[in-house]
């Protein structure tokens, strides 16, 4: 894939990474862009049993490239419209194209995973982490909530106490505590080895066992995600475009 996006196959495995690593994987409209791409073309392989969903150098992402990605306000509304058929827009959709998979997605993360490259690892089904990763609801330093599905998968995740505590004060956390409020599933050594290991389980189990299990967790846990995505958008929308407003002055 283009713009810092690699995709690979083996087996019946697809590894998707961030690889912009001289960023720290921050990321931009491209990226978001190529990740919905890679989705979809992942989906549309029959002999594809999980993904497994890393990050390139020194992190798995520091989140959304803010000096790139709000260079060109215009392109931001453009990419903040909803598409009517899914109820997502490009930052919504970059993360929950993976819950849409019938197959599990497994996030391997290390390094850095704030802001929205937290999103993206919880849009995962399963996320292992290095002990020495640091996560981070990173929005509120630039004065703005999360609207990469963030609030929908936090409140699938971790009570809203804690969802609260980690958006209002952006403070950055480690894999220990991650692990303790269930924003990662195990912290080890090697993530991406153990997401191998998970894999090779879980495709000894029925496929349709497996994408039914996905499909039923995600139709009936909480409340609609669809409605959460559009209050998302009209907490964020005046938000953003203060921001860039601010910086275009």
């Amino acid at each position: 894939m283009g713009s810092n996006i690699a995709l690979r196959f083996d087996g019946d495995r697809a590894y998707v990474t961030l690889d912009r690593p001289e960023k720290h994987n921050g990321l931009t409209l491209d990226m978001l862009r190529d990740l919905i791409t890679t989705a979809h073309t992942i989906a549309d392989r029959k002999d594809v049993r999980a993904v497994i969903l890393s990050g390139n150098g020194p992190s798995f992402s520091s989140g959304l490239d803010v000096a790139k990605a709000t260079s060109d306000p215009l392109a931001i509304v453009r990419n903040f419209i909803p598409l009517p058929w899914r109820g997502t827009n490009t930052f919504q959709e970059a993360c929950w194209a993976w819950r849409r998979l019938s197959v599990p997605v497994i996030a391997a993360v290390h390094g850095r995973c704030y802001g929205g490259g937290l999103q993206i690892a919880l849009a995962a089904d399963i996320r292992f982490a290095t002990p020495d990763a640091q996560f981070s609801v990173m929005e509120a330093k630039h004065g703005l909530v999360p609207d990469m599905t963030g609030a929908a998968t936090l409140s699938r995740l971790i009570g809203v106490d804690k969802a609260l505590l980690l958006t209002m004060t952006a403070d950055t956390v480690d894999a220990a505590y991650a692990e303790r409020i269930g924003l990662v599933t195990e912290v080890t050594a090697d993530p991406v080895a153990a997401a191998e290991k998970l894999a090779d389980r879980i495709a000894t189990r029925s496929p349709h066992a497996v994408a039914g299990a996905k499909r039923l967790f995600d139709r009936s846990w909480h409340a609609s995600a669809r409605r959460t995505f559009a209050i998302e958008r009209a907490t964020q929308l005046p938000l953003i475009l203060r921001m860039a407003t601010s910086r275009s002055n």
